[in-house]
C-alpha cells in the first residue's frame, strides 16, 4: 500500500489546481446576472418552482452562456476590482427581473380591483410566491396570464434576451444607470395602464348592475339588498369572467409583448453607457 504522503499533488494528471480556480470564478462572475435574475424574475423565481431545481437550472444555464461569450479576465477576478464588478453583475439581473415583475403585477392589481368593486375581497386565499392573503380573482388572473406566457413561449424569449444581454453589455463595461431608473419608472406606468385596461371595462358593468340594483332596492324597499343584491353581482363577475376569456388572451399576449419590448429597451439603453 502506498502511503498518502507519498503521492504528489502536483504529478495528478488533470487541470493544475490554480486553473480549476481561475475557472470557477469566471463561471461565477458570469452566473451572477442570470442568477440575480432567476431569482427577482416572476414565474421563474416562484416558490412553486424547487429550490434545487432553480440552483442547477441557473449552473446550468450559466455554463451555456460561458461556452458562448468570452470569459472575464482571470487577473481582474482576482484583484479588488472583482467587487464592482460583482455589484455590478447583480444589479443588472436584478434590474431586469424586477421591470419585469412590475409589469406582471399589473395582474394582481386588477384582479384586487375587481374583487373589491364585486364583494369578493373577503374571498381571500394564501399566495404561494408572496406569501400573503390574495382575492381568488387575482390568483385566478395570475395564473391565466402564466399559461399564456408559457403558451406563446415567453420564457424562452426572455431567456434569449438574458443570453443576447452578455452581448448587449458585456462583463466589465460601463453602464448608463440613470437608463435603469427611467424604465423602472415605465415599468410602473404600463402596470398601471395595463391593469385599467383590464379592469375598467369588467368594473363599468358591476357599476351599472350596483346602480340596477339600487334603484330596484330604492323603489321596492321590502326588497332586501343581502338577499338578492350580492348573489346577482357575484354571479355577473364570473359570468363576465367566462365572456372576457378571449379579450384576456389578447391583452396578455400584448403585455408580454410589450414587456420584452421594456425589457430589451433597457438593456440596450445601459449599453450606451
Amino acid at each position: 500500500m502506498i502511503p498518502i504522503n507519498s503521492i504528489s499533488l502536483a504529478g495528478l494528471p488533470g487541470m493544475p489546481l490554480q486553473a480549476l480556480f481561475d475557472v470557477f470564478l469566471q463561471v461565477f462572475l458570469v452566473n451572477l446576472r442570470i442568477c440575480a435574475f432567476l431569482i427577482s424574475a416572476p414565474f421563474f423565481g416562484s416558490r412553486m418552482v424547487p429550490l434545487q431545481i432553480r440552483i442547477v437550472f441557473s449552473i446550468g444555464l450559466g455554463l451555456f452562456i460561458m461556452s458562448q461569450i468570452e470569459a472575464p479576465d482571470v487577473t481582474v477576478l482576482t484583484s479588488f476590482f472583482v467587487v464592482p464588478l460583482v455589484l455590478q453583475e447583480l444589479a443588472i439581473g436584478l434590474c431586469v427581473g424586477l421591470c419585469m415583475t412590475i409589469i406582471f403585477a399589473s395582474v394582481g392589481l386588477a384582479g384586487e380591483k375587481i374583487a373589491a368593486s364585486s364583494g369578493l375581497s373577503f374571498a381571500m386565499q394564501v399566495d404561494p410566491n408572496g406569501g400573503g392573503q390574495t382575492p381568488v380573482i387575482s390568483q385566478i388572473l395570475t395564473l391565466f396570464s402564466l399559461v399564456i406566457f408559457f403558451a406563446l413561449n415567453g420564457h424562452m424569449l426572455v431567456l434569449a434576451l438574458m443570453i443576447e444581454s452578455y452581448t448587449l453589455v458585456p462583463i466589465g463595461a460601463p453602464l448608463l444607470y440613470g437608463a435603469m431608473f427611467q424604465t423602472g419608472i415605465d415599468a410602473a406606468g404600463l402596470m398601471f395602464a395595463f391593469a385599467a385596461s383590464v379592469m375598467l371595462p369588467i368594473v363599468a358593468v358591476l357599476f351599472i348592475i350596483n346602480l340596477a340594483i339600487g334603484i330596484i332596492t330604492k323603489s321596492a324597499p321590502q326588497l332586501n339588498l343581502f338577499s338578492f343584491g350580492f348573489p346577482i353581482t357575484i354571479l355577473s363577475v364570473f359570468v363576465l369572467l367566462v365572456l372576457s376569456v378571449t379579450p384576456l388572451a389578447w391583452s396578455f399576449s400584448d403585455l408580454i409583448e410589450s414587456t420584452m419590448a421594456v425589457l430589451r429597451t433597457l438593456i440596450e439603453s445601459m449599453s450606451n453607457g
